[in-house]
């Protein structure tokens, strides 16, 4: 109050704080510890214009888009900001609709993406399907994801809960993407993915189906998350009128907001578009040296045509005498021995 009426013009401090019944020197203290530091007030501002722009990031996605900004900030001092602001956003559970009718006669199909660790584009696919509610009806949309670049490349946007939905939008990801044969595609065991018209149309593009076990949505977590961020960050707390206006809104979302602006922790926070940027400017330049024969610079005119092995042990299985691998080998293959990496576990025999 003292500093607030001093600021106006009025009494001045002394007086203030004799009428006050404390000192100069305590006042002074007290407003030296409590007023607000210009770089918090800077931070904040930054923060909240984060929130304003995407009112659904956490603590840390805004402290990893504030340092895409330029501004050099710790997470947990973002996180004290964002609570002294009331800027933490409370999310609810809603009614949630069944999507998935897997009481069908169709095969199912084996679990095929359980442990697989993709590594590249187009490796594989999965595929999930949701409701949005409107003002007077529900509506379904259909998605696929890249599950390595975590990018949607098809969808879809219903009244029904029918097959076609499901297959427009795989005909979006065929077209947009044109995989070679290989890719593996997982789902649920819903009756859209298992029908004939879906399965055709993978087989016509020499893709693999594979399904999730009954009732085990981790199977198809990647896809569950995004329908997660979906119904968090763009349905919930909104209403449509009609079927027109919540398309312009999805498609807006996916090809602007998700794929292009919005970070994902799994990506390292970055956005899906850039990191298949990323990918494919690795590529293009391992494609280039490979072209120009930079990698084979280094090497000699005329290699040693004798066939080498290069063997790792592990440091517990170091005890190996390698004299008996030695002996094993024809006299003419040479055995090389060296540091052992910590990492491996097993022996591991490189040809």
């Amino acid at each position: 109050m003292i500093a607030e009426w001093a600021g106006q013009g009025g009494l001045s401090v002394e007086r203030m704080c004799e009428l006050s019944g404390v000192s100069r020197a305590g006042f002074y203290r007290h407003w030296a510890l409590s007023a607000p530091r210009p770089a918090d007030t800077v931070l904040r501002d930054a923060i909240q214009q984060v929130i304003v722009e995407k009112r659904f990031y956490g603590y840390r996605r805004v402290h990893w888009e504030l340092r895409q900004r330029g501004q050099c900030v710790n997470a947990k001092r973002v996180l004290r900001l964002m609570r002294e602001d009331n800027l933490l956003s409370l999310r609810t559970r809603r009614f949630v609709p069944a999507t998935t009718d897997s009481q069908h006669g169709w095969r199912v199909w084996p679990n095929l993406a359980r442990g697989l660790v993709t590594r590249n584009l187009n490796e594989l696919w999965v595929a999930d399907i949701t409701y949005v509610r409107l003002q007077e009806e529900f509506v379904y949309v259909a998605v696929v994801l890249d599950a390595h670049s975590r990018r949607v490349i098809g969808w879809a946007l219903a009244r029904h809960l029918g097959a076609s939905m499901a297959v427009q939008a795989l005909r979006m990801a065929l077209l947009e993407r044109q995989p070679a044969p290989g890719l593996i595609h997982h789902s649920d065991r819903g009756i859209q993915y298992a029908c004939a018209d879906y399965l055709t149309l993978l087989a016509d593009h020499g893709v693999q189906p594979s399904m999730s076990r009954v009732g085990n949505p981790y199977d198809n977590a990647k896809a569950e998350s995004f329908i997660k961020t979906l119904k968090q960050e763009q349905v919930h707390g909104r209403e449509w009128r009609d079927l027109d206006a919540l398309r312009a809104e999805l498609t807006r979302f996916f090809e602007i907001t998700y794929n292009h602006q919005r970070l994902h922790s799994s990506l390292n926070y970055q956005t899906p578009a850039a990191f298949e940027q990323k990918l494919r400017s690795v590529a293009n330049i391992e494609t280039s040296k490979e072209m120009t024969g930079e990698e084979g610079a280094n090497r000699p005119l005329s290699p040693d045509p004798t066939p080498r092995v290069t063997i790792f042990f592990a440091r517990e299985l170091s005890l190996v005498s390698l004299s008996h691998l030695k002996g094993a080998l024809h006299p003419s293959v040479p055995v090389f021995s060296g540091p052992f990496p910590p990492r491996f576990l097993e022996p591991i025999c490189i040809l």
